[in-house]
């Protein structure tokens, strides 16, 4: 359950099966053929929370009482998602082989993959087939109104995406494996699904899903700046990279983000790039008036998404070499 200190006869080092993950997902992405057949984990997930906010958040409630049931589920969610991922690692370790089951699982929940592919598309949409295109693809990855956005804002968007999924999508499900096993890894899947699902700041939301929105909060506080830090480590490696500037947008214009963790790896991504992004979002029905953060160009081109992509792959491999390092430091 705890793959920093623990190992089994039965099965691989925790931190080994880690990185039979990270390749497995870097390997086939999204697994599309196989999740058109069976339910992705994060779909069923997904499913269950939808079930919770359908029966529990009723609009005739008091602000209170929705407020306590979100606290509820939130709490429930939590430990159901430890319960059922300490299961599936004690069979992993007690059954012959069941520990490639906990590869697979640990590797649907990491994204590496799938986000550079989605972002990847936008750079290729925009290219290719015009701004229409691009709109479309980068609506695939962001909650903004994309028909607001120029050629410029398309890719800003997509680089802002690539940069706070990397830290939710990448960093943080390796963190909390890192640190839990697969419990962990569960755990931090399920909270991050509940807060995209009802941690929203609307009538319906805002009291029922303030709990799982907070817990989400902190359980990204160390992989959101974990995932700056690495942004800024990559710097040096892409080209026209920035590593000075990286780390200082980094701590300087982290807080200009609404978000008190999404703003760590967007400041480093802006400032490796020499790019100026966030800014006032439109998003439908609202509009966000938020601060730049970085100081470079707010027109971004084309090829300020291939220099995120070069960015975002080599914190991808500086991360799973820490993975290899932890693990030499067990063996």
């Amino acid at each position: 359950m705890f793959p920093l200190f623990t190992q089994s006869t039965h099965a691989p080092d925790g931190m080994m099966l880690l990185f039979m993950a990270i390749a497995l997902d870097a390997a086939l992405g999204e697994m599309g053929p196989l999740f058109r057949l069976l339910p992705h984990p994060v779909v069923l997930i997904g499913r269950f929370i939808g079930e919770l906010d359908h029966r529990l958040n009723r609009p005739e409630r008091s602000e209170s009482d929705r407020r306590r049931r979100g606290i509820l589920v939130a709490l429930g969610l939590a430990l159901g998602a430890l319960a059922v991922g300490a299961v599936i690692a004690f069979l992993a370790r007690t059954l012959p082989h069941a520990w490639l089951f906990e590869v697979f699982v640990a590797a649907t929940l990491i994204a590496q993959r799938s986000l550079f592919e989605h972002v990847h598309d936008v750079a290729v949409a925009l290219k290719d087939s015009g701004l229409e295109a691009g709109r479309y693809a980068v609506s695939r990855i962001v909650g903004r109104d994309p028909q607001s956005l120029d050629s410029h804002g398309v890719v800003r968007a997509a680089i802002e995406s690539l940069a706070e999924n990397f830290a939710d999508g990448v960093v943080a499900p390796v963190f909390w494996y890192a640190l839990l096993g697969l419990p962990g890894l569960i755990l931090y899947k399920t909270v991050n699904t509940a807060d995209s699902m009802i941690g929203h700041l609307n009538d319906k939301y805002r009291e029922f899903g303030m709990a799982s929105a907070r817990l989400d909060d902190l359980l990204n506080l160390v992989p959101a700046r974990l995932a700056g830090l690495l942004l800024v480590l990559a710097a040096p490696f892409i080209p026209k990279g920035r590593p000075w500037s990286a780390l200082v947008t980094m701590l300087r214009d982290s807080g200009h983000h609404r978000s008190p963790n999404s703003g760590w790896p967007e400041a480093a991504a802006a400032g490796a790039l020499d790019l100026a992004l966030g800014g006032p979002r439109k998003y439908p029905g609202l509009v966000v008036n938020e601060k730049w953060i970085g100081s470079g160009r707010a027109r971004a081109e084309i090829s300020d998404i291939h220099r995120a992509l070069h960015l975002y792959t080599v914190a991808c491999l500086i991360q799973a070499g820490l993975v290899i390092f932890l693990l030499w430091l067990q063996a």
